[in-house]
């Protein structure tokens, strides 16, 4: 049997100091090529203990050991991190603005940057026009919800509003109504239905449309493991170009869609341009591309005539 060099395997010696372990499960976690070392063997260890990240670095300025059993438990954990397991798979939690979301394998994990999708979504549902009748708002719509990241956003943070989503994806879907049902939300319908024909009953009643659909071109290979070899591929991959689900979500938005009503989607960092001219030739008005938090090209809205 091959014996493991020291510096890849996590401390296991009971009476570990916590500032140690964390300090050579970062290490470990770095030569694996893991973005972010620090943070992720800080929460891996704030899982495993049921605390919060936070408490983790105060057991490091007391100067807390770990038991035996602990150390051994955060050596399995580190040991998967480092094989490029998706940090949430491990937890079992996505955090998504102010919402806390069980994923797992079948499910796409939210992303930071679909953040400002939301947040742009939110602002045009809170700018749609009334007034409605008593006991209704606005009306939104995410078309391939995944975990409900977007969704649960638009439900929660314009509570009056009236939001549906759908997910057509049976792996996924177990996740999303999961959410659902941990959130709570009662403003929210779910469905179990193909974008293209969801919300039959809606069609020309909607204020926003927003969608995170696949856009991923067929032939383009995900640099990192974690999106590569663990996401579902039915929510990366787009068609050739990327775009075909795209080509989808606008003649849909146009069915859902009352005239001046808002379409949202989320898209790789190079394909606003493309995305513009597709929608400026469908009929769409005012097609116009926004940055993400990184200053990179995340989403393109577009007004139905």
């Amino acid at each position: 049997m091959t014996a493991v060099p020291v510096s890849d395997a996590a401390p296991r010696a009971a009476g570990d100091a916590v500032r140690d372990v964390l300090q050579q499960a970062a290490q470990r976690l770095a030569g694996a090529g893991v973005p972010d070392p620090q943070v992720d063997a800080e929460l891996l260890l704030a899982h495993l203990r049921g605390q919060s990240r936070g408490e983790v670095q105060a057991a490091v300025v007391r100067g807390d050991d770990l038991t035996r059993a602990e150390a051994d438990a955060y050596e399995t954990l580190v040991a998967r991190r480092a094989a490029r397991e998706p940090l949430q798979h491990i937890t079992g939690v996505a955090y998504f603005r102010h919402l806390e979301l069980a994923v797992g394998p079948g499910v796409f994990v939210p992303r930071p940057e679909t953040e400002t999708v939301a947040q742009i979504a939110i602002d045009a549902l809170r700018a749609a026009p009334g007034p409605w009748p008593e006991g209704e708002g606005p009306v939104g719509v995410d078309l391939g919800a995944g975990s409900g990241a977007i969704a649960l956003s638009l439900a929660t943070e314009v509570p009056h509003a009236r939001i549906h989503a759908a997910e057509n994806s049976p792996y996924a879907f177990v996740w999303t109504k999961e959410n659902v049902r941990r959130v709570g939300a009662e403003n929210l319908r779910l469905v179990f239905a193909d974008l293209a024909v969801a919300f039959a009953d809606l069609d020309g009643t909607v204020d926003v449309v927003v969608s995170n659909p696949p856009y991923v071109p067929d032939d383009a290979i995900p640099r990192d493991p974690e999106v590569r070899l663990h996401d579902p591929e039915a929510a990366l991959y787009g068609g050739p170009d990327g775009l075909d689900v795209v080509r989808q979500l606008s003649h849909v938005g146009r069915r859902l869609l009352r005239a001046g009503g808002t379409l949202v989607i989320e898209h790789g960092e190079l394909q606003g341009t493309q995305i513009r001219e597709l929608l400026t030739a469908d009929g769409w008005r005012a097609a116009a591309t926004h940055p993400d938090l990184t200053l990179r090209d995340r989403t393109t809205t577009a007004i139905r005539p």
